[in-house]
């Protein structure tokens, strides 16, 4: 069963392949991404994120999972010598860069609470998959050309109980910047793909990565459990050492 919904303005796509699967397990999951939204989306005037931007809250007096978010920010900041920031050019916090992994992550962990073996959770292109396809193969995900209009797939991966997630200029334009000099304009790279233990940890070391520019991808080299596959601005791609161990 396949089911989608647009939710914190991406396609939020659901495919759970057990034969057991129920209704009921889609509108949780449906459900907690709604929460997410409701909560961290900068975009809504009636988020506690907003309300923390507007000064009508301060961090400390925040929700639990709020300031899980900026616990696991700093921690990221920390890791990535400072190429994760969730306080944005203009003073304000926007934890989008997080949020998205963390909450892929956490639906997939509803699904797994509830028995469910082989499904992937998708938002907005990044992924966690889990078991098998229906076919009881590995589930095969495509990284788009960045620089075609048509989502033509320029390579393939095979992947099992992992996350895959991707950044990039070529669909929101220059909304990635360098939070050590955000006046730096990111041209050198169109498209940074990371495949890591679970969608969280991909993604958010993705954002840091790109921010880091060319030398993104040899950031990701030096990570443990993680591959990496950028496309730079000429065309030309990258890829980590062990990424060849997800194609065919």
């Amino acid at each position: 069963m396949i089911q989608e919904k647009i939710i914190m303005g991406v396609p939020i796509i659901i495919n759970i392949r057990d034969s057991e699967a129920k209704q009921e397990y889609f509108d949780e999951v449906f459900n907690y991404f709604t929460y997410v939204d409701e909560k961290f989306s900068t975009y809504k005037e009636t988020s506690e994120i907003t309300a923390i931007n507007n000064r009508k809250i301060k961090i400390e007096d925040a929700s639990d999972n709020m300031k899980l978010i900026f616990k696991l920010s700093e921690e990221t900041k920390k890791l990535t010598n400072g190429y994760f920031d969730i306080l944005g050019r203009d003073g304000k916090y926007d934890p989008s860069g997080i949020v998205k992994g963390w909450s892929i992550f956490n639906a997939t962990n509803i699904l797994r609470s509830r028995g469910v073996k082989n499904f992937t959770v998708e938002a907005g292109g990044d992924m966690e998959v889990s078991g098998k396809n229906d076919e009881d193969k590995l589930w095969c995900l495509g990284i788009q050309n960045p620089f075609s209009k048509k989502r033509e797939i320029i390579k393939k991966v095979y992947l099992t109980n992992k996350g895959m997630a991707t950044s990039g200029t070529y669909v929101r334009g220059q909304h990635i910047y360098n939070p050590k000099d955000k006046s730096v304009i990111i041209n050198d790279i169109v498209s940074l793909t990371v495949i890591g233990p679970n969608i969280y940890e991909a993604d958010r070391f993705v954002t840091a990565a790109f921010a880091m520019g060319n030398d993104g991808i040899n950031f990701i080299e030096q990570l443990d459990g993680f591959e990496g596959y950028v496309v730079d601005s000429k065309g030309v791609a990258t890829m980590t050492t062990g990424f060849n161990n997800y194609t065919q």
